[in-house]
């Protein structure tokens, strides 16, 4: 008896006869009695997850990590990991180009197609750009050239890079410190600016002091004029009387009255 589990298809092979060859027929789950001439193949149908490692802890115990091309040609290796899963009713059609499991047909068959698309788009980008700003970039426009390509037998729902790349350590340590260079380069750019704010928000409010004491200087001045220009001698005399409370000085010269014009 052949048990298919759920999340499997099964996938029969008569060995001999006219018959011979892979039906494409996919079995569900269930149990079947298979003939004395069939052999049967389990594929999953549910999601599988693919890392490709250079660590011997990792995955399987040899470097699978996957090597490609920058514009300058320099090797970039990395780490990456695929999410991906077999079409409806394509199972059988990747038994039959393949005659491998699916096991099998992702450590070549995917693996070579994952490193095709890196190099593809890798091979238009600098190293610099690989490995710093456009990195993200990269990894996006390979998984869609990837679904391309294998896109009639596998739905690729994820890639993803592993950890960091690894550059040659002459061009690892050129651009590491290039990115210092430019880092502090751009810490000196942001202190101008924030002298200059500073040194701006100094002329400001200096100018509005300025214009402060300006317009309440203009206005006393203005208020002086208004006071010199309404006074009298008869006014001063006036209010000089408003405010004497009668008493005489001891002594005056000649016995004039204060503020009393004989005329």
């Amino acid at each position: 008896m052949q048990r298919v589990p759920a999340g499997n298809v099964g996938i029969l092979v008569k060995l001999y006869g006219e018959d011979k060859g892979v039906e494409t027929k996919e079995y569900g789950p269930g149990s079947y009695w298979p003939g004395w001439n069939e052999q049967w193949f389990l594929f999953p149908t549910f999601t599988q997850n693919e890392i490709w490692t250079k660590s011997v802890h990792e995955g399987k115990k040899l470097d699978e990590s996957i090597t490609f091309q920058s514009k300058e040609g320099l090797e970039i290796n990395s780490d990456f990991g695929l999410t991906y899963k077999i079409r409806d009713g394509r199972a059988s059609a990747i038994f039959q180009k393949f005659r491998k499991g699916l096991e099998e047909v992702s450590d070549t068959y995917l693996r070579n197609q994952t490193r095709d698309a890196l190099s593809a788009v890798a091979s238009t980008m600098s190293v610099e750009d690989c490995y710093g700003s456009r990195k993200r970039e990269l990894v996006t426009e390979a998984q869609k050239l990837l679904s391309a390509s294998v896109g009639d037998m596998f739905d690729i729902e994820k890639l993803t890079v592993v950890g960091s790349f690894r550059l040659p350590d002459p061009v690892l340590k050129a651009l590491e410190r290039k990115i210092a260079a430019t880092q502090q380069a751009m810490q000196k750019e942001n202190e101008v600016r924030e002298a200059e704010a500073e040194a701006n928000k100094v002329i400001a409010t200096a100018k509005g002091t300025a214009a402060s004491r300006l317009a309440i200087a203009e206005a006393e001045a203005k208020a002086n004029y208004l006071v010199a220009k309404s006074l009298t001698p008869e006014l001063v005399q006036w209010q000089a009387l408003a405010k004497w409370n009668g008493a005489l000085p001891q002594f005056t010269g000649g016995g004039a009255v204060p503020f009393v014009n004989i005329k």
